[in-house]
């Protein structure tokens, strides 16, 4: 009997991925859930310490915490998984040339958007070393190392998406389409 290992992966978007970064999403989807629990449990755990009357100080922090790390590694995930907002209608309403030119300026600018990310999340991450946060004195650079992580997990699977866009076409083999691998346009291999 051969067991099929489970992706989180659509078929139709399957050409454009890289099976050996499935665990990767994978990872990355379960991340963002505890984030989001933990998030969602330690808002419920302050707001009932201060109806009560004893607030408890370092529950923001632990809530900002998950709330930050929620947003960034949601980023990364969605944009491996496609579920970032881009121009999707109208790359899919799009055929040949056209579609691979609008398909390939989307990503391209996400890899740009991921490459300040990567930069300007570091220098921020180094800054925050000498800054600290209230009332732990934890180092601001705990938020900020969230930053430039996702931004090179965002420009991976730009780069991912676009290498095989490249080499296989962006339209799906079950979307009508006349989208056909670059290779074969231009009659070479990339």
């Amino acid at each position: 009997m051969t067991s099929r290992r489970y992706s989180l992966v659509l078929e139709r978007q399957r050409h454009l991925k890289w099976r050996c970064l499935d665990p990767l999403e994978q990872g990355l989807m379960v991340l963002c859930g505890v984030a989001l629990a933990a998030f969602s449990c330690t808002v419920l755990f302050d707001v009932v310490t201060r109806s009560v009357g004893h607030p408890v100080l370092w529950v923001q922090e632990v809530t900002t915490t998950f709330f930050v790390y929620g947003v960034f590694i949601g980023t990364a995930a969605a944009t491996r998984r496609n579920d970032h907002l881009y121009l999707t209608a109208l790359a899919e309403a799009l055929t040949g040339w056209k579609r691979f030119l609008v398909e390939s300026f989307n990503r391209l600018v996400i890899l740009g958007a991921a490459l300040c990310m990567v930069y300007f999340g570091f220098l921020n991450f180094v800054e925050g070393l000498h800054a600290f946060r209230m009332p732990s004195l934890t180092p601001l650079a705990s938020f900020y190392a969230a930053i430039p992580l996702s931004g090179a997990l965002v420009a991976l699977f730009a780069v991912e998406q676009l290498v095989n866009g490249w080499r296989h076409g962006f339209a799906g083999s079950g979307q009508e389409d006349e989208d056909e691998p670059i290779e074969d346009k231009l009659g070479s291999g990339l």
